[in-house]
């Protein structure tokens, strides 16, 4: 019997949860629920289909490799793109805010010359963004692990775009890129401390507190980019 780890299991759900609703957000956005939006799915599931084809031969590799050799480039690799998707949390928050506020720009009319196409494209890039730390999580040995929690995902979000698919282009993501930045940033710490021989307190249970000072620092962190910037005028 194969017994998944928990730490690893939620932020790799979470991660192919949000990368994956956008592909679903996306595609519909760009189908606008016209007669192409099939063609748009296809291409999409295209996609995702060739980068997870590519992630499982590397993934395979990786877990021939020592999990102590892994655990310090899987940590520079997970605060990378911690601070990448930092960047698109911080952008989700003020189009949710230019929204409420109804400053919030048009939104574009979809392309239906090249649905294949712009549905192949994000496919690509939003399952490219997920594998990346996907690899990362899988890296020190959870291979296993990380690979169940992506497929849950994946099932999760085929089921619930076609009873919700009236919705799917309403979903609101900030909390869930909150959550799953700082979930990242925990992660690089802790391992980037293993890989130093720190001796956690409680071992793998200091995830828990370190991650909600982590998020703390992350919302207040996006609160302050956010606050408006205030000109000083000076008499010429």
């Amino acid at each position: 019997m194969v017994l998944l780890y928990a730490p690893v299991f939620v932020p790799a759900f979470l991660i192919t949860l949000l990368e994956m609703t956008e592909v679903v957000a996306l595609v519909f956005a760009l189908s606008a629920g016209g007669p192409e939006l099939r063609t748009a799915i296809f291409g999409a599931l295209s996609g995702v289909a060739l980068v997870a084809a590519v992630a499982l031969g590397a993934g395979a590799a990786i877990e021939r490799l020592p999990p102590s050799y892994l655990l310090g480039p899987s940590a520079v690799a997970l605060a990378g793109f911690g601070v990448y998707l930092f960047r698109g949390t911080l952008r989700s928050y003020r189009r949710a805010r230019a929204a409420k506020s109804g400053t919030a720009g048009p939104v574009p009319e979809p392309h239906r010359v090249v649905q294949f196409g712009a549905g192949f494209s994000v496919g690509v890039v939003e399952a490219t963004e997920a594998v990346i730390v996907l690899l990362a999580l899988a890296a020190p040995g959870y291979g296993v692990t990380t690979l169940v929690a992506a497929v849950t995902a994946g099932a999760i979000l085929v089921v619930l775009a076609w009873l919700l698919h009236g919705q799917i282009r309403r979903i609101k993501v900030p909390l869930l890129r909150l959550g799953a930045t700082a979930l990242l940033f925990t992660f690089s710490i802790f391992w980037a401390g293993e890989a130093l021989h720190v001796a956690w307190p409680g071992d793998d249970l200091f995830l828990l507190p370190l991650f909600v000072v982590v998020l703390i620092l992350v919302r207040l962190a996006i609160g302050a980019a956010l606050r408006p910037t205030v000109r000083v005028e000076t008499k010429s």
